[in-house]
């Protein structure tokens, strides 16, 4: 199956790979993906966590294996089905599945997001659902999967003590980020690398309308002097947000990071076409506050 498809850069839209475990449908971003591949036996690694099958090397490259069925508590997968390669955060790992049903296009704002009645394993890992043809699909948070089973794959907050003493800063920094834990620790780290004036909301759609609501207060310079973006959030995605804000004579020399586990080379791309000033990967939470440095200094925002 093809999973190159190319979505034109800024439309608000993502592919979903559509799979399955059981009689349950899955879903992941097709951008995350770099190739699907038929089971292959792997080499099991002692005293590693009970979700990872072994590792493998395909094309010279070593591949974690990782049994979805049994991150979701559903039991332990068979032989056979299919490994998804992901590459995110920097890290290529294999998925486990049992097959694949097909690519959806949609828009983030039609996907659904879990509410706080819903307890199921899938939930706590999940990102949202979509409706396709009477049934929903589970969009699973495969960084947080990663996270539970390797907490060092998640942002490096020690990265920051590195940087030693730091002045306060009043440079107004707005945050986009779907993730609650996320947030919060871009703020805490922002906070201790002397960035106090914050304003943090939950998805691109909420940052914009800050944006908005300065502009027509005239309040724009004293509270949005640069944009901290993810990628994937409903709504409206970073690209969207980034493209809105560039576009615009008012707020293009407003500079956009964008901070996201989806960066890769191709992904650079496509925000370097919409204009995002720095783009880096997740984890890399010290190289952050360094790139926030330079915007402060070379924009001259103090």
């Amino acid at each position: 199956m093809d999973t190159k498809i190319l979505l034109d850069s800024g439309t608000n839209e993502l592919e979903v790979l559509e799979f399955t475990l059981g009689e349950f449908s899955y879903g992941i971003n097709v951008a995350k993906i770099k190739e699907i591949i038929s089971y292959q036996p792997v080499t099991p690694v002692p005293n590693s966590h009970p979700s990872i099958e072994g590792i493998f090397m395909p094309r010279e490259t070593m591949i974690t294996a990782i049994d979805l069925k049994n991150c979701l508590g559903r039991g332990q997968s068979e032989p056979g089905g299919l490994f998804i390669i992901t590459n995110f955060n920097n890290l290529n790992i294999a998925f486990h599945v049992e097959a694949v049903k097909g690519i959806h296009r949609v828009s983030w704002r039609n996907i659904i997001k879990p509410d706080s009645t819903i307890s199921t394993a899938e939930a706590s890992v999940s990102t949202g659902f979509i409706k396709n043809e009477g049934k929903l699909i589970i969009i699973l948070d495969f960084e947080k999967i990663i996270s539970d089973i390797n907490p060092e794959t998640g942002l490096k907050i020690s990265d920051i003590d590195e940087l030693g003493e730091r002045k306060r800063s009043s440079v107004p920094i707005l945050i986009a980020e779907d993730s609650v834990l996320l947030n919060k620790l871009i703020v805490d780290s922002l906070t201790a690398a002397g960035y106090d004036k914050i304003i943090h909301t939950e998805n691109g759609q909420k940052a914009y309308d800050v944006i908005a609501e300065c502009k027509a207060d005239g309040t724009l310079d004293d509270h949005v002097k640069i944009v901290i973006t993810d990628i994937e959030m409903p709504e409206m995605d970073g690209h969207r947000l980034t493209k809105l804000i560039k576009d615009d004579d008012r707020t293009k020399h407003i500079p956009v990071v964008i901070f996201s586990s989806l960066v890769n080379e191709e992904m650079k791309k496509k925000g370097e076409l919409l204009g995002a000033d720095a783009q880096l990967s997740k984890p890399e939470i010290g190289n952050l506050v360094r790139i926030i440095d330079g915007l402060v200094d070379k924009y001259n925002l103090n």
